[in-house]
């Protein structure tokens, strides 16, 4: 899919790749959505990726002195979902974040990635459009900040030239008297992309509304605000008839297309039953509810070393550690880390059900992270601790989950299984007594074709009292 691959440890060194090497290369953080762009043939003549994950401060959430929150270029969906900061002053944010994908996708993707695959059914666009985001671009030329509004210029298209790189995102953060949410219409509950999202911002005052921001996704080319609907609300209060009209005129700025996951006529009636509801949850606090308190992030402590110099493939070999064992792959570095671990690391257990991270059967440990090894480039491995499902074990003895799935025969044709343990596994690292929704949040980006799930549920809960 690619030929050259290198490791960056700093932004210049990024940039200067880029200069060089021009519509050629691509800049890899997540790589969820460049993955599948460079199989399906999306991306086109792309033969050199640059990996910034391992440049050091990317990935922070601040605030200035200004009130103005900036997220680094590194900054992922679960970061914005573990982060007090966002949830607490830009909310819908933190709540798109937690709608994208599953767990182990939400580790890997990254907000800036998000914004500049630039699909109009992109979650984290909608809420950052609503609260007035800028992103800034930097080449070896120089730097500009660009409005989110601007930055796009039809499906998949942004202003973005190809020597630049997103390194902040920014916004002011919401005030004291302002409220929001977000609101995601799709075809099932999790690992669904949007067939209509909706994110509200409403500036309160005693009685009524005095700014508003509304913001519709997957119904038009880009992201879209609904202006009719914005000034019409402000300076009224939130009573039914005033949110029915808002609704309505927040459907008629839609301009969506039929497609096979629904009709454009359907879609605009669900951007007017989105805005009803989001209007509603605003006005009665409770657009925050379903939201966990503490999501499920499938995460641990990550490593402390790492990439110390670049590393550029395939001239230099992939020198990595999984399972506390010392690997050197002098081939592989065009291969998913998921082919690299199966075909050059004969370590078959992890397994490829759909190769493009909707399934969860190649559910690995990457720095301390449950990830989906078929959305990784090999080379990320490079200096890298991995664990798969051959290390769950220790000293002869199954891990309790692995124990739990075998007493509770929570395993069929056993092809997902991995997948299960290794998140499952994750799951009571992180939390040592999770309720039944929490397991159920940890198995979303798991696929099982073969159950119902009880046993599979039911063997996690009883590995939780054996590992406590």
């Amino acid at each position: 899919m690619w030929h050259n691959y290198i490791n960056a440890t700093t932004i210049e060194e990024a940039l200067d790749a880029l200069a060089e090497n021009g519509k050629r290369a691509r800049i890899v953080a997540g790589a969820t959505d460049l993955i599948l762009e460079l199989e399906r043939g999306v991306r086109r003549n792309i033969d050199t990726l640059i990996d910034i994950t391992r440049i050091p401060q990317l990935d922070q959430i601040t605030i200035d002195e200004d009130n103005i929150i900036h997220l680094g270029p590194l900054v992922t969906h679960n970061h914005c979902v573990e982060s007090k900061l966002i949830r607490e002053h830009a909310y819908p944010l933190a709540r798109a974040a937690w709608e994208v994908g599953a767990p182990q996708i939400r580790n890997r993707g990254t907000v800036a990635g998000n914004l500049i695959t630039a699909s109009p059914a992109n979650d984290t666009i909608t809420p950052l459009m609503a609260l007035g985001a800028s992103v800034t671009l930097k080449s070896v030329k120089g730097m500009r900040t660009v409005s989110l509004e601007d930055f796009y210029t039809g499906v998949r298209k942004t202003v973005m030239q190809p020597d630049e790189m997103l390194v902040d995102i920014s916004f002011p953060a919401m005030n004291s008297t302002a409220r929001g949410a977000f609101i995601k219409l799709a075809l099932r509950r999790a690992q669904a992309i949007s067939l209509v999202n909706v994110t509200i911002i409403l500036d309160l005052g005693a009685d009524s509304v005095k700014s508003a921001a509304i913001t519709l996704g997957a119904v038009s080319p880009t992201i879209i605000h609904a202006p009719e609907a914005e000034t019409y609300l402000a300076g009224r209060k939130l009573t039914d008839e005033v949110i029915a009209e808002a609704a309505r005129l927040a459907m008629n700025a839609s301009k969506p297309i039929d497609d096979v996951r629904g009709s454009a006529a359907y879609r605009r009636e669900m951007v007017r039953v989105c805005t009803l509801r989001g209007l509603r949850s605003i006005r009665d606090g409770q657009e925050q509810a379903g939201m966990p308190f503490e999501a499920v992030l499938l995460w641990g402590q990550a490593p402390k070393n790492g990439v110390q110099r670049s590393h550029k493939s395939p001239s230099d070999p992939i020198e990595t550690t999984i399972n506390g064992r010392r690997y050197t792959f002098k081939n592989g570095h065009d291969k998913t880390l998921l082919r690299l671990l199966r075909e050059e690391g004969n370590l078959i257990g992890t397994k490829e059900g759909c190769a493009e991270g909707e399934c969860g059967a190649c559910t690995i440990f990457l720095d301390g992270k449950a990830v989906m090894a078929c959305l990784v480039p090999a080379p990320r491995a490079h200096g890298a601790e991995i664990v798969t499902i051959e290390g769950l074990a220790a000293d002869g003895h199954l891990h309790p989950v692995q124990e739990a799935f075998i007493e509770h025969g929570a395993v069929q044709c056993g092809y997902c299984t991995p997948g299960f343990v290794m998140s499952a596994a994750k799951l009571l690292e992180e939390k040592e007594n999770p309720t039944r929704g929490e397991i159920e949040q940890a198995i979303t980006g798991n696929l099982c074709r073969c159950t119902g799930y009880y046993k599979i549920v039911q063997a996690i809960e009883d590995a939780s009292k054996i590992v406590q």
